[in-house]
């Protein structure tokens, strides 16, 4: 028989009053169904505010008389944690009533990690980039994960956590990005990894790129001429041009090519996944050729209350797909970055450019820039030396 709210409101008056009488400075109120703590807190994680303030903590349990003897328990570990200044707010999922993240069955903390995500305060100038890499980068693997620890119930979440690694590909992108939202859960929940992911992450990356059939410049201008759409092939003309990703020619400041201007920069949106930059055309040329300063992009939905940049990515590539293009639209990123990789530009103003970190672009493009450096080297050493080759006899001359 459950307790009636007039008896727990009751039983709630009692406990605080002994609560405070132990000056534990925390106080347990009722808030619909669940019980919740009060109290002067120490600030949340990512929180504007320097100074302990009051606040609520979500408890998770149910107003009853069971639940109300655990929550003042909950309290006495929470006041001594404070005192020793130990006390974490990862241990508590965020919102009203979510509770201890450590008493939550795996579901509730992949909810609450979720939550957690797309509320963090260095997404939330971006949250539809937010969403986007919720879904495309942490979510396939949580649910792998799920299904893992559901079909083999014996196994401990650090164990199911392995296991969901090594049911990727090895030396894949699935892997390593599988290993990124999986350290990042653990982290979460506050379970300690006894060996990094990141051992996991194998030889994706410059192993792969190097590998890459890249398409040749000539290819480029003459798979262009083939797309029967001309607004598909703006699409085409500025992702080959600036080197962007599919859904960011969707999002980009076009003023300085409708103002004619010289340097025919273009302005990538915050909107996007890596915020907003600027880039500069390689070749140049290609400006007027691929008719970019006619701004004419594809009707297609970017409302991004209605899809997701991951959605407006795939319909790029899907459009191409139809008109068989010889190779995919991301291999125009890649060989944009290559193209300025010959023309010299330094590798921190690419990176800058192409909205990556200079690690991510050093590791991706690792071969052509070893050899540019090597080619840069050896025309520098043969300039400063003085030394000559041998002069050698003339076949015939004397013995």
């Amino acid at each position: 028989m459950t307790d009636s709210r007039s008896s727990i409101d009751s039983r709630i008056a009692q406990v605080n009053q002994r609560l405070k009488a132990a000056k534990m400075g925390l106080q347990i109120e009722r808030r619909g169904e669940k019980l919740n703590l009060r109290g002067t807190l120490p600030p949340r994680p990512g929180s504007l505010k320097m100074k302990p303030h009051q606040q609520r903590l979500g408890l998770g349990l149910p107003a009853t008389t069971a639940g109300l003897k655990q929550a003042e328990q909950e309290v006495k570990i929470i006041a001594a944690q404070l005192i020793q200044k130990t006390f974490d707010w990862r241990q508590y999922a965020p919102g009203p009533g979510w509770g201890r993240l450590d008493q939550m069955a795996l579901a509730q903390q992949v909810e609450a990690f979720k939550q957690s995500f797309l509320m963090d305060l260095r997404r939330s100038s971006n949250p539809a980039s937010a969403r986007t890499t919720w879904e495309s980068a942490y979510a396939p693997y949580l649910r792998k994960l799920e299904a893992i620890a559901q079909t083999n119930p014996r196994l401990s979440l650090l164990e199911a956590i392995y296991a969901t690694v090594r049911s990727t590909e090895v030396n894949t992108r699935s892997r390593q990005v599988c290993c990124t939202a999986l350290t990042a859960f653990a982290s979460f929940v506050s379970l300690e990894l006894p060996l990094d992911l990141k051992e996991y992450w194998g030889e994706y990356g410059s192993r792969r790129t190097q590998f890459r059939d890249l398409p040749s410049d000539e290819l480029i201008v003459d798979t262009w001429k083939t797309i029967p759409n001309p607004t598909w092939q703006f699409v085409y003309g500025v992702m080959a041009t600036y080197g962007l990703r599919n859904h960011e020619v969707f999002f980009c400041d076009y003023s300085s090519l409708t103002r004619g201007d010289r340097e025919a920069t273009i302005r990538v949106l915050a909107t996007t996944k890596t915020g907003e930059h600027e880039v500069w055309p390689f070749y140049p040329e290609w400006v007027d050729q691929f008719h970019l300063r006619d701004i004419n992009l594809p009707q297609i939905q970017t409302d991004l209350t209605c899809t997701t940049l991951q959605r407006i990515g795939q319909r790029v590539t899907s459009q191409f797909r139809r008109y068989g293009l010889p190779f995919s639209p991301y291999n125009l990123r890649h060989a944009w970055a290559v193209r300025t990789i010959h023309f010299g530009l330094p590798d921190t103003v690419a990176a800058r450019m192409m909205g990556h970190s200079v690690a991510v672009h050093n590791r991706t493009y690792h071969q052509w820039i070893t050899r540019r450096d090597q080619q840069q080297a050896v025309e520098a050493a043969l300039s400063r030396s003085q030394l000559q080759a041998p002069a050698t006899e003339r076949e015939g001359g004397s013995q």
